[in-house]
């Protein structure tokens, strides 16, 4: 009687062992990936859609809400010459922009984090919807996964 329990107790701990065992090794081979970081430059023949925030404040903020991000803060700030530039924290991390009407040229970037789920796909959309609102002909991009 002892033997059986014993063999029923030692059976019952292997069978936990092996499936913490196959867990943390599978835990250990996931890994974690920040997310994807876009920086660009882009130039735009609509240079009027660069002298002010107000149109970016309100694309940025329409932008936020349907792809179901979360603001944290924000800063815009308009220079007396015309041109602005942008700030928006994010709980998945930031977006920013800054331009030069006179050049008829912005940078953008954008980084959103994987912590909770993949958002690559949300960093691509969100940059070409920018892209397409300021009708900007992109001069550089880099892409940096990290």
């Amino acid at each position: 009687m002892k033997k059986k329990l014993f063999l029923i107790i030692e059976h019952r701990f292997l069978t936990i062992y092996l499936k913490v065992f196959i867990f943390l090794s599978a835990l250990s081979q996931m890994k974690y990936k920040p997310g994807l970081h876009i920086l660009a430059e882009f130039s735009t023949d609509n240079d009027q859609l660069l002298y002010s925030s107000a149109s970016c404040r309100n694309l940025f903020s329409d932008l936020i809400a349907s792809y179901g991000l979360a603001k944290v803060g924000e800063v815009y700030h308009d220079f007396d010459n015309g041109g602005f530039t942008a700030v928006v924290c994010l709980t998945e991390s930031h977006l920013s922009i800054h331009t030069w009407p006179e050049f008829k040229l912005a940078t953008f970037d954008i980084f959103l984090s994987n912590y909770q789920k993949d958002n690559t796909d949300k960093v691509k959309a969100i940059y070409q919807e920018v892209l397409l609102f300021f009708e900007g002909t992109e001069k550089q991009k880099t892409e940096i996964v990290r």
